[in-house]
């Protein structure tokens, strides 16, 4: 093949031609040299073409680069660098107190190829990692490939072991998800797995905007709902509570009625969410949003507002419970009995089944039904948490399943559901979704209304009338002077398949609270849920296991607490006129 056929069009190409010539010049440029004896001509003409090539590459590169700069679509968009596959942005609460974080860890690796001395690297490895067994150790660094050793070493960790100066020992710089506050809000938190999925909480609930917050895309650190100052209040009453009563698990919540916000959410046991991997299944159990309960007499505040709002009674209105009530083919009794005509406030102070269990039969089935839906409570509390439960129902809506359900039997909901509808309630009578994200100030969510206002005007003044102490209601050990503060007590029994019925022994212990109840509708209001899953009863409680005893007491002190951090003041004319609170008088408090 002649040179004229390798280029396109031949010789009639004039920049083919001109290439070949030049190649042809430098060749007889090399002969000639060559013949001439001039070695010398030979070399600087090569060299000449190796710096022609070079610069040529450099020319490329620059120009690639340019282009790039230029007209590449990489990098565009928001003007923030790309966080790497699994990087998170920070988690932190409503006021900026970090809550999750990216913290840059480092992996070790061992070539034992590049070992010096192999008995003095064991040596000097086996003292710096205690945490490595030995037997591990001695097959990495007496093998032959690079092995991984250990990973999440700190920089500190890191620079120690690099001090040591091992031929051998290298690192790799990684991620890794830490929670500065360890157990504290760990179920609402949450956390990751090694490769930075969210697995529980609000890590999982809000994967992509954790995800996107890396780089600026988020615009900044997610914020949640809660406020580590009522989550630590919270959580330190409640393991009091708990170390007292000895529960196999308990709950804690504090919400924001009118705008569905959990400020605090407590489940034990709980667990490190640094060390989430060794902790038991029933450790990381979401017990407020995964588990569900017969929630006892606090369902009686949700029958005593629908008795109200459908016109069927008024806080006046009476009702015997003299003697068992018979609805249907059951007998309903009292815990303790009044055996006495009571008004619809004392229903509710008493926390009467009999009373209650009247009120739904005028209600009916098809309305109490009706409104149990329209509150939420047959359905999976609305939240981003996906541990949400669904409840457990009645298949069919007969006198049995109304009596039962009125006074918090035969239904089973998660305390966030209980916490949502207890909103509806208590803000007017509008029903809000629960929320673990923080609304922009000043923010009030619509939402469908459930009661009317004056129902709800009603149950605040219900609910504080059983807390006043010396009043006999059953949430008086919830009283906080100043605070207004009111409430409903709750003790369901759990059903025992064993016995095929309910056993007394077992009990699911609470008391739902409301502060302060006074003020307009629209005032600042909130709601706090103490939960204990069988309790057990003390000499100081008498040796009840009641709501009474084990949630009010627990809630007044929480509410304590955290009313300064939410702003609510304490009213002077209140603190005066509060009687003592006596807990002497042995009173079941259910």
């Amino acid at each position: 093949m002649s040179l004229s056929n390798l280029g396109p069009g031949g010789f009639h190409s004039p920049a083919w031609r001109w290439l070949v010539e030049r190649v042809w010049r430098l060749e007889h440029a090399f002969e000639r040299s060559r013949a001439a004896a001039k070695p010398q001509d030979d070399t600087r003409i090569r060299i000449f073409l190796v710096m022609v090539f070079f610069g040529l590459c450099f020319v490329g590169v620059g120009l690639g680069a340019g282009w790039s700069a230029l007209f590449s679509n990489a990098g565009r968009g928001n003007g923030y660098a790309q966080g790497a596959d699994g990087a998170r942005g920070d988690l932190v609460d409503r006021n900026g107190k970090l809550l999750a974080v990216d913290l840059a860890h480092y992996a070790l690796y061992v070539d034992p190829r590049e070992i010096w001395d192999a008995k003095e690297t064991r040596r000097a490895l086996g003292r710096a990692l205690p945490q490595v067994p030995a037997k591990r150790l001695d097959k990495i660094v007496f093998g032959d490939h690079r092995t991984f050793v250990v990973g999440g070493l700190t920089p500190d960790e890191k620079d120690a072991i690099f001090n040591l100066g091992l031929p051998g020992v290298s690192f790799e710089e990684q991620e890794r998800r830490m929670y500065p506050l360890g157990p504290t809000a760990a179920h609402l938190v949450g956390f990751v797995d090694s490769g930075g999925k969210g697995l529980a909480g609000a890590e999982r609930a809000l994967d992509d905007p954790i995800r996107k917050a890396v780089g600026g895309d988020g615009g900044g650190p997610v914020q949640l709902s809660i406020d580590v100052r009522v989550q630590a209040a919270l959580e330190d009453e409640l393991r009091k509570a708990a170390a007292e009563f000895t529960p196999k698990g308990a709950v804690g919540l504090v919400t924001n009625v009118h705008t569905g916000e959990i400020l605090g959410l407590a489940s034990l046991p709980d667990y490190d969410a640094n060390k989430a991997g060794e902790a038991t299944n029933d450790q990381r159990l979401n017990r407020a949003a995964a588990s569900v309960y017969e929630m006892g007499s606090t369902f009686k505040a949700f029958t005593v507002a629908i008795g109200l709002d459908t016109g069927v009674a008024t806080p006046a209105s009476t009702f015997d419970a003299r003697e068992p009530f018979k609805l249907g083919y059951r007998t309903i009794h009292d815990y303790h009995a009044a055996k006495a005509i009571l008004t619809l406030v004392e229903v509710f102070k008493h926390s009467s089944n009999i009373g209650t269990a009247m009120l739904a039969e005028k209600i009916g089935g098809e309305r109490l039904s009706r409104y149990f839906t329209a509150l939420g409570l047959t359905k999976p509390a609305k939240v981003e948490l996906m541990e949400s439960a669904r409840p457990l129902t009645p298949r069919k809506w007969d006198m049995d399943a109304v009596a039962s359900t009125s006074f918090g039997h035969g239904m089973n909901v998660s305390p966030l559901a209980l916490a949502q509808a207890m909103g509806a309630l208590l803000n007017g009578g509008k029903m809000l979704p629960l929320t673990i994200k923080k609304m922009p100030d000043g923010v009030r969510p619509e939402g469908a209304r459930v009661l009317s206002e004056a129902t709800s005007a009603e149950m605040l003044k219900i609910m504080r009338a059983n807390v006043i102490p010396g009043e006999g209601g059953s949430g008086g050990k919830a009283d906080v002077p100043g605070l207004s503060v009111g409430g409903k007590t709750g003790t369901g029994e759990k059903y025992d398949p064993s016995i095929r019925g309910y056993n007394h022994q077992r009990q699911v212990s609470s008391f739902a609270a409301v502060f302060p109840t006074d003020g307009p509708l629209e005032a600042d209001r909130y709601f706090v849920l103490i939960l204990m899953d069988e309790p057990h009863g003390t000499a100081a409680s008498y040796g009840f296991s009641t709501g009474g005893w084990v949630g009010a007491p627990a809630a007044g002190k929480v509410i304590e607490r955290i009313a300064p951090f939410l702003g609510v003041q304490r009213k002077q004319d209140l603190v005066t006129l509060a009687a003592p609170n006596k807990n002497t008088a042995p009173e079941a408090g259910l």
